[in-house]
């Protein structure tokens, strides 16, 4: 998932918005999380996240969640992102 973040102005800004998103989204979903992408920009952040399940339904149900949070994030915009289910 690509998102925009407006309002950084360093590495240091990013880091802290990255970190409040990344524990949210961790506490609330349980899935695994990790800035992949962008991490030498201020304003761009691109992150992947895990779920194992047993059934391929439920997997996707709960990525969709962290899209639909993502979305209604004030803190940052999501550009663009592509779900995979194997």
């Amino acid at each position: 998932m690509d998102l925009y973040i407006p309002g950084t102005n360093s590495l240091k800004d990013k880091r802290r918005v990255v970190r409040s998103i990344m524990d949210r989204i961790r506490c609330r979903f349980n899935v695994s999380a990790a800035e992949i992408g962008n991490q030498d920009r201020w304003r761009q952040l691109t992150l992947g996240f895990a779920w194992v399940s047993n059934e391929g339904g439920h997997a996707s149900r709960s990525l969709q969640g962290v899209i639909h949070f993502l979305e209604r994030l004030p803190e940052a915009e999501v550009i663009d992102y592509s779900v995979q289910v194997i």
